[in-house]
């Protein structure tokens, strides 16, 4: 049976810069991107068109920012999506190859962020499971520092973009994946977890602050409700468009009324 044509929209590069540029994106600007190809339509180009896109809309003094997520680079008896046999667990951690930022692919934060990565002049920075890459102006500056005890907080790129001045943009994705929450979880009392993964001498164990996104669809929806959050179609994709020091503000007011509530239940 043949498969059936593809329904649209139909979703060119220049048609992505010029639906950013209507939304609000500034030619210059730092941008925070979390995104799914999938929302956009049909992309004439894939990835490699929604990467010059962006490009376009922030012209050559914009920096374009994105997740780099890998974490493959963790302690296979937290795994579930698919879990491991227990056997296996001690000679995956023996054998697993260290943090590279030049070959370690991201993982779970689509296709865009991995094409931002490989992109010609693209920066990566140094944390194991939580790096940022960057093209532009500002990359060097953002993804510096980021510290391999510090996933998302204070000495992470995060903090960096806050301080800059960056917005977000959810192009197609949720709330969920707003990383700008996670910086908030910082500077509430959280819980410290070991978290372990490969390390240049082999495995390790770092203490780090727990983090936990499963309320942040709520917690958007807070913001969105009481805070200017830019929207429009970008292709057939919802986007959103807002400061990440005001995402950061609101949530860690937020986290750290509901958070402390479900405790006392």
């Amino acid at each position: 049976m043949p498969t059936p044509p593809p329904t649209g929209p139909l979703v060119t590069r220049g048609t992505l810069a010029t639906d950013l540029r209507a939304l609000g994106v500034e030619p210059g600007e730092i941008l925070l991107v979390h995104s799914s190809l999938s929302s956009l339509g049909w992309v004439c180009g894939g990835a490699v068109a929604v990467v010059r896109g962006l490009l376009d809309a922030l012209g050559p003094h914009g920096t374009l920012v994105v997740p780099t997520q890998s974490g493959a680079l963790s302690d296979p008896s937290h795994w579930e999506n698919p879990p491991v046999p227990e056997a296996w667990w001690d000679t995956i951690r023996a054998t697993m190859p260290a943090y590279d930022p030049l070959v370690t692919p991201s993982l779970g934060v689509g296709v865009v962020p991995e094409t931002v990565r490989t992109w010609p002049g693209a920066l990566r920075s140094a944390h194991p499971q939580t790096s940022f890459a960057a093209l532009g102006p500002r990359a060097a500056e953002v993804t510096a520092g980021h510290a391999r005890d510090c996933r998302l907080g204070e000495r992470s790129p995060l903090a960096r973009l806050e301080a800059l001045g960056a917005r977000v943009l959810l192009l197609g994705a949720g709330y969920d994946t707003c990383t700008s929450f996670h910086l908030a979880e910082y500077r509430i009392p959280a819980p410290l977890v070991g978290v372990g993964r490969p390390g240049p001498a082999g495995w390790e164990v770092v203490t780090e602050v727990s983090i936990d996104s499963d309320r942040f669809d709520e917690l958007g929806h807070d913001f969105e409700r009481d805070r200017p959050v830019v929207r429009a179609k970008v292709g057939a994709a919802d986007a959103r468009l807002f400061p990440v020091a005001d995402a950061v503000a609101y949530a860690q007011r937020w986290l750290a009324v509901h958070r402390s509530r479900a405790e006392e239940v």
